[in-house]
């Protein structure tokens, strides 16, 4: 049998506190061989990260590999001096970060960047560490790669950027590559050419890869094995068929449960959060480590210690057997027999579903947008451009856009970074300037800056922000600053101020004890809970909501979001959803429209835009999103460059620089023409100049 690239033996990790040794990671062992790929998932504070730093000790000061043993290549690196270590960092072992600018240098241009690699591991000389630099960057699919060389990080896209590191991972041919979150950041379309780029060079370079995300979709994609982690152990580790269609730990079992499925609506189906929170490694229960979480748990399970066990594997892979992996289903549960693996497909009980409000058969609308434009002023001297001399350039951010939403109903607006998603709410709320077009809720105009606007409307209009970090003083308790709204808008009498905080609280799951905590005691999705609850406090007919959960573990994502749907459904509130997980939006939206450089593309019934006919454009977002079901085989549209600079965007249809399906229409009319809106059902619209019924034909 061949020998793995790298073997982790009942590894344990701990940092030194003033408390003494606490233990991030104990009992994890796992192989991976050449030419494959484990993924590692579970929610933030399960120890992933820490175990792949811990690889290549990386764990700082305070950190250190308390018990077992990690074999490279054959080779202990447990003990090894920092010189050793540095010469398989970057040569045979290198790293993927999340976030590719904390690996690129922001002074330095990308070539430099590129060149040191090999010629600190490999003492290259600077022509043939060019020339290799190029080939890689041609590997990665990065068009004119001479050009890029010659950029700064800030000067390309962050899809680019993470192509840069990885090249940059790869350039010295190593055993293993570490990738930690690679694509978290990425909007769906360029996370979809990441996760071809890395299937292609698992095949090519025959490279061992440990792949860490929350993603469980784009796991499914990319991963042979797949290691379940839960407060620093690994409850489960499978064949990635076996994990998805026989998940034997109830902490798997609740992962999949969360996640929402791109065919599934809240009329038909529901979320189930996992109860509870992961517990610190300085505070673990005496038994199992889930058993405060789990459903299934007997008396035991809160005394006993939890092995890793072997249980017979149902699916199994014949691509584990080529890699000499064993077909072997690992479980860290007593119950795992017990358990019936399709309980995670389970619904639950329809009468908790959060179905939409009905409406009647003429809706109310409560807002109208018509034409809204919002420019920004881009180049040129802001002196002369005064006196109307000189050139001044436009940034058409938002550039045409009209829609109607009914009450109590939510709009989910997608697509890519730049599309223009953010400045449509933020225009709407007041906090960008609209350069034309108009805006109307109820009876008020939208036309203002939220500074200059009517108390009352400010009241009825409250925003979710994407960070609550940003958004909460960390000066201020809690309470206070739900407080705020409550006493600006007097909705209850200072007398009852706290009763009604506390009411809020307990709305948005937590107890009285958060009254008085500051936001740095909380988690992250405890802030987007409280930001949640104080944008419900003034009781506002219409909330904004930009990507609200896009930061969240699955878990809490499901929670937060049928927190929201509670709330809608009690309140009738009306809701923009702004977010770049089309399965998210499918279920929490009663309508959708997909925006591209600062158009509407397609609008229109949730149903309606998640079937044929779709927009070329939307019909690429569809078949980029990763389904957490390594069993379906996804259709592979991909586009070629980024969302166009809405500085300067293309004429005629916007899209038809990337279009993949403009050969179907004749004369270059994508080019020259804006395509007029076409009708498909009620409510559907589609700007496009294929005709409805052939779009209806393509698959």
């Amino acid at each position: 049998m061949e020998v793995p690239v790298i073997s982790a033996k009942n590894l344990a990790i701990s940092y030194e506190t003033r408390k003494g040794d606490i233990r991030a990671v104990r009992d994890v062992s796992f192989d991976i061989f050449k030419g494959e790929t484990l993924g590692l998932v579970g929610e933030s504070g399960c120890g992933k990260s820490t175990v792949a730093f811990g690889l290549v000790n990386y764990l700082g000061r305070n950190g250190k590999v308390a018990s077992g043993d990690i074999v490279f290549q054959g080779e202990s690196l447990v003990g090894k001096s920092e010189n050793e270590l540095r010469k398989l960092r970057g040569n045979k072992i290198s790293m993927v970060y999340q976030d590719p600018m904390t690996s690129l240098n922001p002074v330095m241009r990308v070539g430099e960047q590129m060149n040191e690699v090999l010629t600190t591991h490999q003492n290259m000389s600077r022509e043939d560490a060019r020339a290799r630099c190029i080939t890689m960057l041609k590997r990665v699919y990065m068009p004119v790669p001479e050009a890029v060389l010659e950029r700064y990080p800030h000067q390309i896209s962050g899809g680019q950027q993470q192509r840069i590191v990885i090249a940059m991972a790869l350039l010295n041919n190593p055993a293993l590559l570490i990738m930690d979150e690679p694509t978290t950041a990425l909007d769906v379309t360029i996370e979809a050419a990441v996760l071809d780029l890395i299937a292609d060079l698992r095949r090519d370079i025959d490279t061992a890869i440990l792949f860490i995300s929350h993603n469980l979709g784009v796991v499914a994609r990319v991963c042979e094995r797949v290691g379940v982690m839960y407060a620093g152990e690994l409850v489960e580790l499978a064949s990635v068929g076996e994990i998805f269609a026989n998940p034997r730990h109830p902490y798997t079992q609740g992962l999949l449960r969360a996640i929402p499925r791109l065919g599934s609506d809240k009329a038909t189906s529901m979320l189930h959060p996992i109860r509870g929170r992961v517990p610190a490694p300085s505070a673990l229960p005496p038994g199992c480590v889930f058993e405060p979480r789990c459903d299934h748990a007997k008396p035991a399970c809160s005394v006993n210690r939890q092995i890793m066990r072997e249980i017979p594997d149902v699916i199994g892979s014949a691509n584990l057997t080529a890699l000499g992996t064993s077909k072997s289903h690992k479980v860290r549960c007593e119950l795992a027999e017990q358990l019936d693996p399709k309980d995670f497909l389970s619904t639950g009980d329809a009468s908790l579903m959060t179905a939409p409000l009905t409406s009647p058969e003429f809706p109310e609308m409560v807002l109208d947008v018509d034409m809204l434009r919002t420019h920004y002023r881009s180049g040129g001297n802001a002196l002369l451009g005064a006196f109307g001399l000189g050139k001044q350039n436009n940034v058409k951010a938002v550039d045409g856009v009209s829609f109607q939403l009914p009450r109590g109903k939510s709009l989910g607006v997608v697509g890519e970074s730049g599309s223009g998603k953010s400045t449509l709410v933020k225009t709407i709320i007041g906090l960008e300037d609209m350069t034309g077009g108009s805006a109307r809720f109820m009876s008020f105009s939208l036309d203002k800056n939220a500074r200059h606007r009517d108390i009352g409307l400010v009241k009825e209009l409250q925003m979710v922000f994407q960070n609550p970090d940003a958004t909460l003083n960390p000066a201020y308790s809690v309470g206070r600053q739900i407080e705020r709204p409550l006493r600006r808008f007097k909705i209850v009498p200072p007398a009852e101020v706290r009763g009604e905080v506390t009411r809020l609280l307990h709305a948005v799951k937590l107890d009285d004890s958060y009254y008085d905590r500051l936001p740095r005691q909380l988690s992250g999705g405890e802030k987007q809970r409280i930001g949640i609850a104080r944008a419900f406090a003034g009781r506002p007919d219409l909330v904004l909501a930009d990507e609200p959960v896009s930061a969240l573990d699955v878990s809490v994502q499901a929670a937060v979001l049928n927190l929201l749907l509670g709330i809608q459904k009690e309140h009738g509130t009306t809701m923009i959803f702004i977010a770049h997980d089309l399965s998210v939006v499918r279920f929490f939206c009663d309508y959708i429209a997909v925006m591209y450089c600062g158009q509407i593309m397609e609008i229109g019934p949730a149903e309606a835009i998640y079937s044929p006919p779709n927009h070329p454009y939307t019909e690429s977002l569809l078949a980029a999103v990763p389904i957490p079901d390594p069993s379906i085989a996804q259709s592979r549209i991909r586009l070629d460059g980024s969302v166009p600079s809405p500085l300067n965007p293309p004429s005629g249809c916007r899209f038809h620089t990337r279009c993949p399906r403009r050969g179907l229409v004749p004369n270059n009319r994508c080019e020259t023409d804006v395509p007029e809106w076409q009708t498909s059902g009620v409510g559907h619209r589609i700007s496009c100049h294929i005709p409805v019924a052939q779009l209806s034909e393509l698959k």
